[in-house]
């Protein structure tokens, strides 16, 4: 098994109702670059800790939760371990659920990069909570998301249109 198929998690809820709706699978990676200042993961920010699974294993775990309406990458950084994001997404598309993927970087800074790989993972998501937590715009109001700066993004409407369509929750 080659290391694109291996994530290194933090850890899984397996039936979350905080990371979007209905019941969710949550999938914490281990490893976040921005360290935002009272984020609520900060465990999560090492890229050393945590521990390693295959994407296999996840997918096994996935189908033993039947509840669920879709699955969430959640952090540390998702855009941090793309590849085998990227394959782990098209096999729970496979399944007929949807992703949602929070991550620290914009949508903008996400294409500007090029990044093949990330780029790949980005055209997998369906919904993606971009931006930075930031404690400054805090709100306990919003659904799904920390602050007021982070937009929750239809990345295949986006991406056709050509330009950010924002959705709500």
């Amino acid at each position: 098994m080659s290391d694109n198929n291996i994530i290194n998690m933090s850890g899984i809820v397996r039936e979350s109702i905080v990371d979007g709706p209905g019941f969710r699978f949550t999938i914490f990676v281990q490893g976040c670059p921005h360290n935002c200042p009272e984020c609520h993961n900060p465990g999560t920010h090492s890229a050393t800790g945590g521990y390693k699974i295959s994407v296999d294993n996840i997918i096994s775990q996935i189908k033993e939760t039947p509840l669920i309406s879709g699955v969430t990458f959640s952090g540390g950084e998702p855009f941090a371990q793309p590849t085998p994001l990227a394959k782990l997404s098209k096999k729970i598309h496979k399944l007929g659920y949807d992703i949602i993927c929070y991550t620290g970087y914009t949508y903008e800074k996400i294409l500007f990069e090029n990044d093949s790989e990330k780029i790949k993972l980005l055209s997998n998501v369906d919904v993606l909570i971009d931006g930075l937590f930031d404690i400054s715009k805090r709100s306990i109001d919003l659904k799904f998301r920390g602050s007021f700066n982070q937009r929750v993004i239809d990345v295949k409407k986006s991406f056709k249109a050509l330009k950010i369509v924002e959705i709500q929750f």
